[in-house]
């Protein structure tokens, strides 16, 4: 039987493909059942509505761009090798091309609001736990998670909307890997001690 053929995981993985390109309108069943070869039986096999597929999918985005990749990175024991490994993850290969952005877009659907916030809420706090690590006080560690965060969010954008225009945002510019290793280390620079808004007792001190 069709429904056998295609699984859970095939259809929410279809479901961010489909986001990346169009938004929540593009996740049509329909669509999703040409795409995977099967027919819209399958479908009901898996999900009861087409707003259950949805959440699905955006649950597996979470666990895979967020929990996984915390979980992994907490691994390294050395606070500055974990910040690189974080982000050389973070800006690396993109499973789905474009589906970050394309979420960002679509924070007025309330399933991709709800997930959006649980995900940044909680990359906020663990680079700020990262720059924590790295000898920050706690307002310059948040600072320094804010200022990251976009620039990780606008490197993205820049992939999916610049392609011409920013090539060295593409993985396969020859040029990338150079443009990256400045970005990373314009995130990581070291803070001047007892710098002014931050009244903790770290001092931004990057430990080589």
């Amino acid at each position: 039987m069709a429904k056998g053929r295609v699984s859970k995981d095939e259809w929410t993985m279809a479901a961010l493909r489909a986001l990346a390109r169009g938004g929540v309108a593009a996740v049509a069943v329909d669509v999703l059942a040409k795409e995977l070869g099967v027919t819209r039986g399958s479908f009901y096999w898996h999900f009861e509505n087409r707003e259950a597929l949805l959440v699905a999918a955006l649950e597996t985005w979470e666990r895979h761009g967020t929990a996984e990749v915390i979980a992994a990175v907490k691994e390294v024991d050395d606070p500055l090798a974990r910040a690189r490994t974080l982000f050389a993850e973070a800006l690396g290969d993109e499973e789905i091309a474009g589906l970050e952005p394309a979420l960002a877009a679509q924070v007025d659907h309330p399933a991709v609001a709800a997930v959006v916030a649980r995900v940044t809420r909680a990359r906020l706090a663990f680079l700020e736990e990262v720059y924590t690590g790295l000898d920050f006080g706690p307002a310059a560690a948040r600072h320094r998670a804010l200022a990251a965060y976009a620039a990780y969010l606008g490197w993205l954008d820049l992939r999916r909307t610049a392609p011409d225009l920013a090539p060295e945002a593409q993985l396969r510019d020859p040029g990338s890997a150079a443009a990256l290793d400045h970005l990373v280390d314009m995130i990581l620079a070291p803070g001047a001690p007892g710098a002014p808004g931050d009244p903790g007792t770290g001092t931004g001190a990057v430990r080589e």
